[in-house]
């Protein structure tokens, strides 16, 4: 009963969150939106005791969505994609088609007979479905993923050349910001 209620609860928020990033007037909150919209999906994986599943779909959509809103600070021209925007274009035709995939799949999801469960449930489904997904190449892949990570860490550290301490030095006690290019905000 708490695992329907739960999948049910997330489902509306996935969907609401969803909706929201068409909703919303910027990139920025679009990004975190379908960022809340992707974790609530994660989170019904989760309710349901997909553990390795809920848990790569939790970390890529978090690691994709928060790439996507740093290079939208980095080269959007309004700050960050905080400036008012429209996220939806061909209001009519979208509106149409996503009505009508609703509806297919609504449908489908209704009337086609789901298959059964053979036999009993397996000791650990999340190894089971990790070998199946990998085969025998699933030890590569969680080495490729940390290397993957590493890398996206080592990066974003060599690109900024300075760090959160160096405007007011080491103990944040300096009476000006050191910063290379004059302006900016006062402290």
């Amino acid at each position: 009963m708490l695992t329907d209620v739960a999948v049910v609860t997330l489902g509306v928020l996935a969907v609401a969150a969803g909706a929201a990033v068409f909703v919303v007037d910027s990139m920025a909150r679009a990004t975190f939106a379908l960022l809340a919209s992707f974790l609530a999906a994660a989170g019904m994986l989760l309710a349901l005791d997909l553990v390795y599943v809920a848990v790569v779909t939790a970390l890529m959509m978090t690691i994709e969505m928060v790439v996507m809103a740093v290079f939208m600070i980095m080269f959007m021209m309004n700050p960050a994609g905080l400036m008012p925007m429209t996220m939806v274009h061909n209001v009519r035709g979208s509106v149409v088609v996503g009505a009508g995939v609703f509806a297919v799949l609504t449908t489908g999801i209704w009337t086609i007979d789901w298959p059964e469960r053979d036999g009993r449930r397996p000791a650990d489904a999340t190894r089971q479905l990790g070998e199946t997904i990998m085969g025998g190449h699933m030890l590569v892949m969680l080495v490729v993923g940390i290397a993957l990570f590493a890398t996206i860490i080592s990066g974003t550290v060599l690109a900024t050349h300075r760090g959160r301490y160096d405007r007011f030095g080491p103990e944040l006690d300096g009476e000006r910001p050191d910063d290379p290019v004059p302006g900016g905000l006062p402290r």
